[in-house]
């Protein structure tokens, strides 16, 4: 009994040190992405959407679906071996229903106090209205507002037309997105003030 007593405290120890690095990790990210809309909103974005960043994305060809009926380990064990913290939640018929998240499994496997294998996606993921998504063909600044609006990090695409789930892109993405944007900018101004390029006959 002593020792099981140990064990429960040490994991108590764990779950708060994620839920403290989560909390720093989620201010950090919202300062930053409130820096990044303040001082890059005139950045010429025209052509970037949804769709165009998720491509771009190092996450392009990873399976972001999982089963509401799956157990939750197996959602533990994909953020961890493919370093993400968000899975899209589908039904059987493979419809998009859902949202699963680091923080959904933080806070409400420890809200709920039991154990992993008492537990299936569907018991702790966010489900219907209160899910975001973006379509294919939303613009970047679009993704970016849902995303501030309500202070996540992960936003899902769906099809325009079907619905039908296609991908995933993070705030991380945006930027970096936004930053690359900036920087061919900046070179193509500073090409032609030293005289580079077609208006003045050079490669």
């Amino acid at each position: 009994m002593h020792q099981e007593k140990h064990v429960l405290y040490k994991v108590n120890i764990s779950e708060n040190y994620l839920k403290k690095y989560i909390y720093i990790y989620i201010i950090s990210m919202y300062r930053l992405t409130k820096l990044v809309s303040r001082n890059f909103s005139t950045v010429d974005t025209v052509g970037s959407n949804a769709f165009d960043i998720f491509k771009k994305s190092c996450y392009y060809k990873v399976d972001f679906k999982i089963n509401e009926e799956q157990p939750i380990q197996e959602a533990v064990a994909r953020f961890t071996a493919m370093n993400i913290s968000s899975l899209a939640v589908v039904d059987k018929n493979d419809n998009l229903v859902g949202v699963l998240s680091k923080r959904d499994y933080i806070n409400k496997v420890a809200a709920l106090d039991k154990l992993n294998e008492n537990l299936n996606v569907r018991d702790i993921c966010t489900y219907g209205s209160n899910i975001i998504v973006a379509k294919k063909t939303d613009s970047l600044e679009t993704c970016m507002n849902k995303m501030l609006f309500k202070n996540i990090h992960h936003l899902l695409i769906t099809d325009d037309k079907n619905k039908e789930f296609i991908g995933m892109i993070s705030m991380k993405d945006i930027i970096q997105d936004i930053m690359k944007d900036k920087q061919e900018t900046i070179t193509r101004l500073t090409d032609f003030n030293i005289g580079k390029g077609a208006f003045f006959g050079s490669e």
